[in-house]
């Protein structure tokens, strides 16, 4: 793909920027397991200052108004962070809050877009992961236009930090899928509490916690874009989180293991030549520059889709296989390269190693996004995979 002088101003601008201001602050973060307030502060000012946060949000409210495909060339830089580092550099503003009402974006929006707000969103539950129309959480209504909120969700990234959430809960129990609906819930509200922060293998830096909901009490203000519109508005303006955030970052980070792995080949010697020369190094190294490549190419034809206003769900599921699978052997085979070094904490392989494996398995594991391309072929037959 043939870049524009601006994309590739933009693809530089935000390269440096992460190599610059976040990458060295990586080890400090593995010591401590958190990211001090007032680096995270400083890493927001300076993006703000660069123009960076909340890119991919429209610019009549205050973000940069990038394309689907700007925004993935944007978060393949991001993928070289981690996950934590990404968040306060760059917000974590999630468009479906787009179809809100004017009183929804100017309460829950907009602050999100200067950084005044952040949130989280909180589907998953003990029992509903990849398969979100399972979900238990009930909305009951109140008599009085509003709903009571009683259930569970757990592992919500940046749940601790958050100060409100993006929450799916069953409000008509008879409709299924059709019965869901999402609700904004501020910290705070009566019956609503933070549980236990879970650990985790890897994104050392961000929490995921558990949610508790009482009969929390919401008005019609804080229902997102309808009754039982919920499971349609996770399917539809998720997909594009989906492909940014798991899809271009795996890129991402394939990039960064693959840069360090043939930097390392090119130096460590052994047998009285660098170890780069030996034939099984060099088809890791080949192996993962082309299976980059092709999940590049697929992120970007499906953000192309996007932007055409077509329908890129099937592309997305595709991107989300294919690119979280890339970086776990692209990350196996730099272990393999560095050899012990590469499984030693003192390397960022031994990290991104760990960080990797989440890939396949958020946002739809990848057992689930197979099913999902399967079903779709055997409904629609070549025009999922054959000719244009």
């Amino acid at each position: 793909m043939n870049l524009s002088s601006e994309q590739k101003m933009l693809v530089e601008t935000v390269r440096r920027f992460v190599e610059n201001e976040l990458l060295p602050l990586e080890d400090e973060i593995e010591e401590t397991g958190r990211l001090a307030p007032e680096k995270a502060r400083a890493l927001f000012e300076k993006s703000m200052a660069n123009g960076l946060y909340a890119m991919n949000i429209p610019e009549e409210f205050g973000g940069g108004g990038l394309s689907a495909v700007d925004t993935m060339l944007c978060e393949e830089q991001f993928g070289h962070a981690k996950d934590i580092l990404i968040r306060r550099a760059f917000g974590n503003v999630y468009e479906t809050l787009l179809v809100g009402t004017p009183a929804q974006h100017e309460r829950w929006l907009k602050p999100a877009v200067r950084g005044e707000r952040t949130f989280s969103i909180a589907i998953t539950e003990p029992g509903a992961g990849s398969d979100a129309a399972s979900i238990k959480t009930r909305a009951v209504a109140d008599g009085q236009g509003g709903w009571k909120i009683s259930g569970t969700k757990h592992f919500i990234s940046d749940g601790e930090f958050s100060d409100f959430f993006m929450v799916s809960a069953v409000t008509d129990p008879d409709k299924g899928p059709k019965g869901i609906s999402l609700f904004l819930v501020d910290k705070g509200t009566p019956g609503f509490t933070i549980g236990r922060d879970q650990k985790m293998m890897g994104l050392t830096g961000t929490s995921h916690v558990e949610l508790a909901f009482d009969e929390v009490p919401v008005g019609p203000e804080n229902l997102l874009g309808g009754e039982g519109q919920g499971f349609r508005l996770i399917l539809e303006t998720l997909g594009r989180v989906r492909l940014g955030q798991v899809g271009a970052r795996a890129v991402g980070k394939s990039v960064r293991l693959l840069d360090l792995m043939v930097g390392y080949a090119k130096e460590r010697k052994q047998f009285g030549k660098p170890i780069g020369d030996f034939q099984m190094v060099q088809q890791m190294i080949a192996d993962s520059v082309i299976e980059i490549n092709a999940a590049r190419l697929m992120v970007l034809d499906a953000a192309s889709a996007i932007d055409a206003g077509r329908d890129a769900r099937d592309k997305i599921a595709m991107v989300k296989v294919f690119a979280a699978e890339t970086l776990g052997r692209v990350a196996d085979r730099a272990v393999q390269v560095f050899g012990g070094m590469g499984y030693c904490a003192e390397m960022p392989i031994e990290r991104m190693y760990r960080d990797a494996r989440i890939y396949r398995i958020f946002d739809g594991a990848s057992e689930i996004h197979r099913m999902v391309i399967a079903r779709s072929a055997m409904k629609h037959g070549e025009a999922l995979f054959g000719t244009y």
